[in-house]
């Protein structure tokens, strides 16, 4: 629990001194639950844990949200398709957390997003039996997604689908190929900048007094004959052969919410004797980012394929196109996009778009691994979306599968299940009513964004950009600004984005290393067709102020970072999984786990 005399924001920075302060607390404290993953399941375990009054602890192995959470379709939605195969408990969760999150938990970071279903068809008498059936069908499919958010939805949040005539569906999004089409539905879902909701989710649990530890890696487990008590540390930041970098943990409970990297646990207690009873594979999806320019329309689009759901989703200045479905085995930190994901991709929006798109105006490419649990079904895009809790050994938790929206129920089940371990006395779960860090008085300061504009002479458009990142947080950044004018600067490369969030990103949300502001705290690395080598050097030189890098740190971290943008450049040139993982693998992690493998402990697993 945070001292009630330290705000709710200074107790929620997560500074340098503050990972200092909570190294030690890991090393001396025991607490009542251990996270390991900072993911969106991890860091909504830890808050769901704090906001009961439990001590807790969370620990990752790289950067907040390093893993799945920052590598989405950037979408908050009930998932249409769960209607479409009657899977209504499924569905009546996933809308009833959209509009918890829209309205109550994060209004500054989920908002709706239009949506067009395009109707296919040909002209002619014989089709329109054909037209008016899928007229109706998806209508009706709608229609009840529309019904389920109203009964379940927590407070909407989202405006009410329309039907479209092709030529209404064409003054919404003009790049639809008119022979493609006889009409539309537009309907609306969330968007959110899924890294900047795990941030503000594991600050907001910083807030309530859990220690947040990130470049920590679990390299064991703490036993006492068949229970868990904790686990082995090592910091990932300390100096070679310091002899604080490696430590113990104590705990009365550990959560593993590690996501595609469930097995390396399952491994651990293999070695042991014990069956985890879960596994987890790893489904790929790669997305494509263009310039808003590239297509001409106001609502996003989703689309069927032979094998997956494609989503066009706008994205500020710009669409984010995805996303595949297929197994992955390689390695899970960096996956890697090959030249025939990109291409499928391609032709499959090309169908549908009157400009046809190539790989010159693709702009970013990034790929992620959703943790599917493993069932009977040939495909992944058939593997269960549904989660998993269970306890292979007292004292440790293993939660799994599920999906980005339903983040909460989730981290509210594994919690639960630690509490009645924990006693009688632990509360029950309060994280619906618990807005994040920036949610509280947001509407308000978006209402009078005008006036907030015209008292720190500011123009406008920076306070919108600020409040829709940040929230009321941003009245942090504008003081940061006031006091520092060269912190309105824009970046080089990059002009959307302000000096003073890189600050902010060192100075209070955890970023450690250049790739976690211009990958996850920004989206400068898929956003500017130089994938941020342009704001590199600028980037480094700001949070080396707040960091205290020297010059050698800082060209360190530029020389890392280039060398990444310049392996995933080449990984996508490749033909396959297996050459392109390949090639990605040509860049070291700045955490140092390429160096690990030729440990003599390379064996043990990274979480």
């Amino acid at each position: 629990m945070r001292d009630p005399a330290v705000s709710r924001y200074t107790a929620g920075q997560l500074s340098p001194l503050r990972r200092a302060a909570d190294l030690r607390r890991l090393r001396s404290e025991r607490f009542d639950v251990l996270v390991i993953g900072a993911g969106v399941t991890g860091a909504g375990a830890a808050l769901d844990a704090a906001s009961r009054g439990l001590k807790v602890a969370l620990v990752e192995a790289r950067d907040l949200a390093a893993g799945t959470s920052s590598r989405s379709s950037k979408l908050i939605h009930g998932g249409l398709r769960y209607l479409e195969q009657l899977e209504l408990h499924l569905v009546h969760e996933a809308l009833t957390e959209r509009g918890l999150l829209a309205t109550r938990i994060a209004p500054h970071l989920v908002r709706p997003v239009p949506i067009l279903v395009p109707l296919e068809g040909r002209e002619g008498p014989r089709e329109w039996p054909m037209r008016a059936f899928r007229r109706a069908y998806y209508g009706a499919g709608v229609a009840a997604y529309d019904v389920f958010a109203g009964i379940f939805g927590g407070g909407r949040g989202m405006p009410l689908h329309r039907h479209l005539t092709r030529t209404g569906a064409r003054e919404i999004f003009p790049s639809l190929r008119p022979d493609v089409l006889t009409g539309a539905i537009r309907y609306y879902d969330g968007q959110v900048d899924d890294a900047r909701l795990v941030v503000n989710t594991a600050r907001t649990a910083a807030s309530l007094g859990a220690a947040v530890v990130t470049s920590a890696r679990v390299t064991g487990l703490l036993r006492q004959a068949r229970e868990v008590t904790g686990v082995r540390i090592r910091d990932m930041e300390a100096p070679a052969g310091s002899p604080d970098a490696e430590f113990e943990v104590k705990a009365r409970t550990v959560i593993a919410a590690t996501g595609v990297w469930s097995d390396d646990i399952t491994r651990m207690l293999r070695e042991v004797g014990v069956r985890p009873g879960l596994r987890v594979r790893a489904s790929k999806g790669v997305h494509l980012v263009v310039p808003r320019s590239a297509i001409t329309g106001e609502a996003g689009l989703i689309l069927r394929t032979a094998k997956s759901v494609l989503f066009v989703i706008p994205w500020g200045g710009h669409w984010i196109i995805g996303t595949t479905d297929t197994d992955w085995e390689l390695d899970r930190s960096h996956p890697a996009a090959s030249a025939s994901d990109i291409q499928y991709l391609l032709d499959e929006v090309n169908k549908v778009l009157d400009r046809p798109l190539s790989t010159d105006d693709i702009q970013g490419v990034y790929a992620g691994l959703r943790p599917l649990l493993a069932g009977e079904a040939d495909s992944t895009s058939r593997l269960s979306r549904e989660h998993a809790v269970v306890e292979p050994m007292l004292g440790l938790l293993l939660v799994a599968g599920g999906k980005y929206t339903t983040y909460r129920v989730m981290a509210a089940d594994v919690v639960d299940k630690a509490a009645r371990r924990l006693g009688p006395s632990v509360r029950r779960s309060r994280t619906d009513q618990l807005p994040l860090l920036g949610a509280d008085g947001y509407a308000a300061a978006w209402r009078d964004r005008a006036d907030l504009a015209r008292r720190h002479g500011m123009p406008v458009g920076v306070v919108e950009h600020l409040l829709e990142r940040y929230g009321t947080l941003a009245m942090h950044l504008i003081a940061m600004i006031d006091a520092d004018p060269l912190l309105a600067t824009p970046l080089a490369g990059a002009p959307e984005y302000l000096a003073v969030e890189i600050a902010y990103a060192a100075h209070a949300e955890g970023a450690l290393h250049l790739d976690d502001v211009l990958t996850r705290r920004t989206r400068i690395s898929f956003e500017t067709p130089d994938r941020g080598t342009e704001s590199a050097e600028q980037a480094a030189e700001i949070m080396g102020s707040v960091l205290g890098w020297d010059e050698e740190v800082r060209a360190r971290e530029v020389e890392h970072y280039l060398a990444r943008v310049a392996a995933e450049r080449q990984s996508q040139l490749m033909p396959d999984d297996l050459t392109a993982d390949a090639a990605r693998l040509g860049a070291a992690d700045v955490r140092g786990f390429a160096a690990d493998r030729n440990e003599a402990d390379a064996d043990l697993p990274q979480l």
